[in-house]
């Protein structure tokens, strides 16, 4: 059976700083136009000079020359956040891919980096790489949220075309479920048994709701994709991002978050474990 193909993104824009890390950001966003057959945008916030144009057609040259053409190149000045946030929407972009670090300090964490903020901010997908690399990296195995939540289909559905477009051969999807739902002390050997078979029996359940979602997964999409549920329990957000690293996993898609406040980000939501982290790159879908 001949796979159908799949544009999930047409056009993503990456913002390019002048760094140690250009040439492998813009290999990695090279490396995404052949594999989604999109378009892209790349974006630098700062001064245009010779010099750094002759930088970024150098490396885009490396491709192919069908690349090129779908290749487009914006300087502005201005905010880094705001710049790219408003380039994405005029330019309607599906996908804003970004470097970040796998782990910032404390303060850096409250007060949010440039790839945090966009992350809240954005109005399209995100995609947060942690180590770019000049090298293509395969993506053998993706793990995705399977939590309750109005979004969660439309996540779960999308990963299947980004898992082909990214020839991804496993993808696990894993139901956080809060010990809060469990509410039982465990003191003595009743308790624990009381304990398991609770625990059993909202794994079940969310086994069948997530099954359900699978089953309206079109079948070219599972095509050559080992597929697997997990349910774990604990801190929602933080076990997710503890299970895909233990695993690990390739990448990690997640549900965007809702819009958020300053208090928000005292309190933290569930993204914001992963965003502390980062234990592999992550695909926030919107």
């Amino acid at each position: 059976m001949s796979k159908i193909p799949l544009h999930k993104f047409n056009t993503i824009l990456i913002g390019v700083a002048f760094s140690p890390n250009l040439k492998n950001n813009i290999f990695e966003a090279m490396r995404m136009v052949d594999f989604f057959d999109c378009n892209l945008i790349l974006v630098h916030v700062g001064e245009k000079t010779d010099e750094k144009e002759n930088s970024i057609k150098g490396l885009i040259s490396g491709f192919s020359e069908d690349d090129d053409n779908k290749v487009k190149v914006i300087w502005k000045q201005g905010d880094p956040v705001e710049v790219i946030i408003e380039t994405a929407k005029e330019n309607n972009a599906d996908l804003i891919m970004l470097g970040a670090s796998p782990r910032e300090d404390f303060l850096k964490f409250y007060i949010g980096s440039i790839a945090r903020k966009i992350t809240r901010k954005a109005n399209c997908s995100v995609l947060l790489l942690i180590k770019p690399s000049e090298d293509l990296r395969p993506c053998n195995h993706i793990v995705v949220n399977g939590l309750q939540d109005e979004k969660t289909k439309k996540t779960i559905l999308d990963s299947f075309e980004v898992a082909q477009n990214l020839g991804a051969q496993k993808l696990t999807i894993v139901e956080e479920i809060s010990h809060q739902e469990v509410k039982i002390v465990v003191e003595d050997d009743q308790s624990l048994l009381k304990d398991t078979l609770i625990k059993e029996q909202l794994a079940k359940k969310e086994d069948l709701r997530v099954q359900h979602i699978l089953d309206e997964v079109p079948e070219d999409l599972k095509t050559d994709i080992l597929i697997k549920t997990q349910s774990i329990f604990g801190k929602r957000g933080y076990s997710i991002g503890h299970y895909a690293k233990v695993v690990a996993a390739d990448l990690l898609i997640m549900n965007a978050p809702e819009r958020t406040t300053f208090m928000d980000r005292i309190f933290i939501h569930d993204l914001e474990h992963i965003l502390s982290e980062l234990p592999t790159d992550v695909l926030i879908i919107r």
